[in-house]
């Protein structure tokens, strides 16, 4: 099948029909995914029906793996190989997580819209999200392009942000969604970075960089800095920029965390399995642990 492109929303996201990912990618493959990604920054590959070595071999083709956090963790309790971020209900023993359990519960940060990886100082690229069983409702993922979001500020906006350089902090990010009795410990695993506010992506466009993890502006009191960055999650927010994906069985999503924002929509039903299992990939660097938990 030859390999077509196809829009999904007006701003952004498209899907790719045709990819055979159960070889390893050839160079043709390669440059068609990094101008799907360069155009709509969100790519769905259909009909990925790939191993774990696969979607892991496929992933590389596009940078060095940012592996998922240890913390002692022994690889017994792991559902996945090391190199993936297991994002389902699922426990060791592939049983259904209870949706009132605690460990749903530390998951709802992800339901806040945010960009993965952020609160990494590696530059992080793409997630690479695999969808091998979906439930026949709920669990949609919305996704922003913040190109687009950037491109829509007002022009005293995008003056007043210029320059400026935000903190993205792990803990803090999840402590505005509710979390409470973080450590001095647990804060030491993963300690504030910066980045620009204003990212310029590799092809000249400019991205706001903002989200769940962001949690303040250099320089700037955390009244006035939570001030700005809410300003900007909301005007991010419209619906005129969010593209709701609903899951088809072996979909591989693939989005860029330079440019896009997305969030989990809770699957509140025990009715159901869902096994999504995620690569991140940086732009380079070595292979290294993301450091903090998969809260």
């Amino acid at each position: 099948m030859a390999l077509a492109i196809h829009a999904l929303h007006p701003i952004f996201a498209a899907e790719m029909v045709g990819a055979d990912l159960t070889q390893p990618p050839s160079a043709e493959l390669v440059r068609a995914v990094e101008d799907a990604m360069a155009r709509y920054a969100v790519t769905v590959v259909r009909d990925a029906r790939i191993t774990d070595d696969d979607h892991i071999r496929f992933s590389r083709a596009f940078g060095p793996l940012e592996l998922p956090p240890g913390l002692g963790r022994t690889s017994a309790k792991r559902r996945l190989r090391m190199e993936l971020f297991d994002a389902s209900n699922l426990d060791a023993n592939n049983e259904i997580v209870p949706y009132q359990s605690e460990a749903r519960r530390l998951a709802k940060g992800a339901e806040r819209f945010h960009s993965d990886s952020s609160f990494n100082s590696l530059p992080t690229k793409w997630s690479l999200l695999l969808g091998h069983i979906v439930p026949p409702e709920g669990g949609d993922t919305h996704f922003i392009d913040t190109r687009a979001v950037y491109d829509a500020l007002p022009d005293e906006t995008r003056a007043r942000i210029a320059g400026l350089t935000a903190v993205h902090d792990f803990w803090r990010g999840r402590e505005r969604t509710g979390l409470t009795g973080v450590t001095d410990a647990m804060r030491a695993t993963m300690p504030p970075v910066t980045h620009p506010l204003v990212r310029t992506m590799p092809y000249g466009r400019k991205s706001l960089y903002v989200g769940g993890h962001a949690t303040g502006i250099v320089g700037w009191p955390e009244p006035q800095a939570l001030a700005l960055l809410d300003e900007l999650y909301a005007f991010a927010t419209q619906e005129r920029f969010i593209y709701v994906h609903k899951w088809r069985p072996w979909d591989l999503v693939i989005w860029d965390n330079r440019c896009t924002l997305h969030r989990a929509t809770p699957l509140e039903t025990d009715r159901y399995k869902r096994d999504v299992r995620r690569t991140t990939v940086n732009e380079y660097g070595p292979e290294v642990s993301a450091g903090a938990p998969a809260y």
